[in-house]
């Protein structure tokens, strides 16, 4: 009996050791999984530099932690300066946001033309949804910057497809304008000729700094604005705009080089972003995370294409003529741009002259992204029949090949942004002139993009690409007259775009 006790004691023991062992093993392979690690041996940085608050539920937005395990860590730190007024603003927002009483109280006031009285700490920005995917994230990023710098809370048009799109970036609120907000039916309107917009404000000498202040203003900065609508990039309109509670932003451009600009801003900016072509870099892994349903598109394709890669390379390829579709001089621009840069190998004519056989090749995923399928395809044929000069494996994939932009379409902009955000998990990218999509792929990985020039009389260019200065993206239309322009000529830290003449970008002055 005494044996046979001690028999069931010693299992009974033996489980629970076992058991133990067990609950630890599987600690420490969930530690594994959500932590990750770098070929160091290092823990994952999963809150980027303290760029991210860890306040947010993981299983809520899988992407905001789970970036880092798909991304090498950026070389570019976030600012211990930039952290903190990322934190204050969250405060802010919690304080100032939808449901709170100050909120209550803000919107109350825009049945009133115009604010006698202070307003406190809460005003507000409202961003309108317009143009493209691309556009969009750049003008909430812009608008998110002067949010910064202005002590505004940001709230974003919710009627597209936003929520489908991107998670909530601030904790214990929200950043989604309440469908009931007192100017929803009026978003629309504001044009440029809209008579609360305002430049038509200043074309009609309708307002001033001695007058009462309005209770609410439109600012049109899209992408034909006029000289009236520019006038919001000086100093001395800045110090009237401010006092106004309420500001409703029309907007298609990446309009930061330009806050850089206005000198009452300069240095908080120079706080915030010592390395200055860094500011969309840091903005964008703050703000935007796909939501659950676009980031299972993006690991998905970047496990089963893109994962087992030596290197990665981005193809964006994006045809502004008219009718677009695929063109051979586009073709042989692609080519010629990879070929020369050494991004993609030269094609042996014949198998007789293949020399290198070895099973251990490296292998190179292209990773294209178009409205059009003839692009890859063809790419895909050339390494498919010959072998390359260097001996790697050059696989090549493309997504989707939607044919058309169907903006506000909920599936398809969930595809543009699995997109966008794939192209910025490359290691090189290229992408096309000019275009939005391209700008936040390339600032999103932290990337230097080289840039394909736009053809002209149906020949492709010579050179047919140029490396880009800077990861910023460009301001396409800025502001190079009027008040700034003294500032446009002498400020070391912007500069002309090399694929728009008539833009302005960020670079750091060394």
């Amino acid at each position: 009996m005494k044996l046979m006790i001690t028999i069931v004691t010693c299992l009974l023991l033996w489980s629970l050791m076992l058991l133990s062992f067990f609950i630890i093993f599987n600690h420490q392979l969930h530690n594994a999984a959500t932590n990750g690690s770098t070929d160091s041996g290092k823990p994952r940085d999963k809150l980027l530099g303290r760029l991210l608050t860890d306040e947010f539920d993981e299983d809520s937005c899988l992407s905001r932690y789970q970036s880092s395990l798909y991304r090498k860590p950026s070389p570019y730190k976030p600012s211990r300066y930039l952290v903190s007024k990322l934190r204050s603003y969250e405060m802010l927002h919690k304080r100032c946001g939808p449901g709170t009483k100050a909120y209550k109280k803000a919107t109350e006031s825009l049945c009133e033309n115009y604010s006698s009285k202070s307003v406190g700490e809460c005003r507000y920005i409202v961003w309108i949804a317009v143009y493209g995917l691309g556009n969009r994230v750049l003008t909430l990023a812009s608008l998110f910057l002067y949010a910064l710098l202005t002590d505004r809370i940001m709230h974003v048009d919710q009627r597209k497809d936003i929520n489908d799109l991107l998670c909530e970036p601030f904790p214990g609120t929200s950043w989604l304008l309440p469908l009931d907000f007192p100017l929803t039916d009026q978003l629309d309107s504001f044009d440029r000729e809209s008579p609360r917009c305002y430049g038509t404000m200043l074309k009609n000498h309708a307002i001033n700094s001695t007058i009462i202040i309005p209770s609410y203003l439109c600012l049109y900065l899209i992408h034909d604005y006029d000289d009236y609508d520019k006038m919001f990039f000086c100093e001395k309109d800045q110090l009237l705009i401010r006092e106004v509670p309420w500001l409703v932003f029309n907007s298609n451009l990446y309009f930061i080089p330009s806050l850089w600009l206005i000198p009452s801003f300069q240095s908080e900016l120079s706080k915030l972003f010592p390395q200055k072509e860094t500011v969309f870099h840091h903005l964008a892994r703050y703000l935007f995370h796909p939501t659950n349903q676009v980031w299972g598109m993006i690991t998905r394709s970047y496990n089963a294409y893109l994962s087992r890669a030596d290197e990665r390379l981005g193809i964006q390829v994006r045809v502004f003529s008219k009718p677009a579709g695929y063109f051979q001089h586009v073709m042989d621009q692609i080519v010629a741009c990879t070929q020369r840069e050494k991004l993609l190998p030269e094609v042996f004519v014949s198998e007789s002259q293949v020399t290198n056989t070895s099973r251990s090749s490296k292998l190179k995923a292209v990773l294209v992204t178009s409205l059009y399928p003839e692009y890859s395809e063809i790419l895909k044929q050339m390494y498919w029949k010959g072998p390359s000069l260097t001996g790697e494996i050059v696989q090549v994939y493309q997504p989707s090949q939607e044919m058309y932009q169907q903006t506000d379409n909920k599936l398809h902009d969930q595809k543009a942004l699995a997109e966008i955000y794939l192209l910025s998990l490359t290691d090189h990218i290229v992408t096309s002139d000019s275009s939005t999509f391209g700008y936040v792929a390339q600032g999103l990985g932290g990337l230097k993009s080289w840039i394909l020039y736009k053809p002209k009389n149906n020949t492709a260019p010579e050179p047919p690409c140029v490396r880009a200065v800077s990861m910023e993206p460009c301001f396409l239309r800025a502001p190079l007259y009027g008040c700034q322009a003294k500032e446009v000529k002498i400020t070391p830290f912007v500069m002309y775009c090399s694929d728009r003449i008539t833009g302005l970008k960020l670079v750091d002055s060394n």
